[in-house]
């Protein structure tokens, strides 16, 4: 899940942290080395026993962690340079050239990063990011955002690089994904004390997977113990009532519907009577699926709206659609003021950019992700699980062979 995005972050945190540790190495040398083998062959390397004869108060806690990094290990490094994959004499290598970067950039200085210190790496990262599906807007704002944090700042040499650089990402993250939360269960609770069910009105265009999110959610509000009744809104489509009832079947909910080619607004009205009469919690409310700049289908769904007067209505988006997702969302929301968004097959998107860009575009939060084929996936959404998706299932780190430097 988010694969590119998360690659395409991982590569400028470890740019960044590069530029970090050679800026603030004590021997600037180091730099104007061919390669990090040709480093490596240059002096003796730093392994658990002479770490200990680099005798500075300043560099205590970081001896300590690397000790325990490396243990009672030692590496045998092929100076041929012959060592092939993950082979021990490799790992060895990268190790013993990450201790070394490390303890150069513990006995250094402060340093203070400049725009043009970083700028090459931004301008590839906005590249990458649109690459990825990432909207353009969404893309300056994260350019804009780590500029701002790390242009100027004082980084001491008992700081980590990569942690600050990988705060600065998530910092910037967070700024895009931080529209109102919604929480559903809270607004069918309300409306519970008053014993008026909530309307829930689903939009889009076709093929986004309204219908199928409609039965996740019903899916799930049943597991929490809330009554649910459908509406087969969507009285244009072949075979959409069918496949409605077929999911309602297989929940164990009712669906409320009307004659292919009827009134959706109706059909939508009389299922919220159904609910109101029966004391049921909560109505999903199918629609046909209509791109936004079909005149007549929006003057329905405009229809749909004002009859009902839904307390939500959510866009179904498709993440593999991409920007086209996040065009459309936009369009749905200037026609008839969406109030949050559901995005679908987020399972099966390598970019990850329309999960990124899609609540920022049009200012509403994203509620729920469509992880899978089950009823059972849909993933309720914030902004946490967000950030410990792209940043949380890796590893790496300045101790670990998981990322080079």
């Amino acid at each position: 899940m988010f694969k590119g995005l998360k690659e395409k972050l991982n590569k400028t945190i470890s740019k960044l942290t590069e530029k970090i540790y050679s800026k603030g190495e004590k021997d600037p040398q180091v730099n104007k080395k061919e390669s990090k083998k040709e480093y490596y062959n240059e002096e003796p390397r730093c392994d658990k026993d002479n770490i200990d004869n680099k005798d500075s108060k300043d560099i205590k806690d970081i001896k300590n962690k690397l000790k325990e990094s490396i243990g009672d290990k030692k590496y045998e490094v092929d100076k041929s340079g012959k060592s092939q994959g993950e082979s021990k004499e490799e790992i060895g290598f990268l190790d013993r050239f990450k201790i070394t970067k490390t303890l150069k950039r513990a006995l250094g200085k402060d340093v203070v990063l400049s725009e043009e210190d970083i700028e090459n790496v931004l301008e590839e990262l906005e590249l990458e990011l649109l690459e990825a599906d990432v909207a353009y807007d969404v893309v300056e704002k994260i350019i804009i955002s780590l500029r701002n944090q790390l242009v100027g700042r004082k980084i001491s040499p008992k700081e980590n690089p990569e942690e600050i650089t990988i705060n600065a990402l998530k910092n910037a993250i967070k700024e895009i994904l931080s529209q109102r939360n919604i929480n559903i269960y809270e607004i069918i609770e309300e409306k519970k004390k008053l014993n008026e069910p909530t309307v829930i009105v689903f939009v889009g265009i076709n093929g986004t997977g309204k219908t199928t999110s409609i039965a996740k959610l019903s899916y799930l509000l049943k597991e929490k113990g809330y009554s649910v009744v459908l509406a087969a809104g969507d009285t244009f489509r072949a075979g959409a009532i069918d496949q409605l009832e077929e999911h309602a079947k297989n929940i164990g909910v009712k669906v409320i519907k009307h004659q292919k080619g009827g009134d959706s607004a109706a059909v939508i009205y009389d299922a919220i009577k159904h609910a109101k009469a029966r004391g049921i919690n909560v109505v999903l409310a199918d629609t046909a699926g209509r791109q936004a700049t079909n005149i007549n289908l929006m003057d329905e769904i405009r229809k749909v709206i004002r009859v009902t007067k839904p307390d939500l209505v959510i866009f179904v988006g498709d993440a593999l659609a991409g920007n086209d997702a996040i065009f459309q969302a936009e369009e749905f929301n200037n026609a008839i003021d969406i109030d949050g968004v559901i995005l679908t097959k987020v399972d099966a998107d390598a970019k990850g950019g329309a999960a990124l860009s899609i609540a920022y575009a049009i200012g509403k939060p994203i509620l729920f992700l469509g992880v899978g084929q089950r009823y059972k996936d849909l993933e309720e959404f914030n902004v946490d699980w967000m950030v410990n998706k792209l940043f949380g299932d890796e590893g790496g780190g300045i101790y670990s062979t998981e990322r080079e430097f």
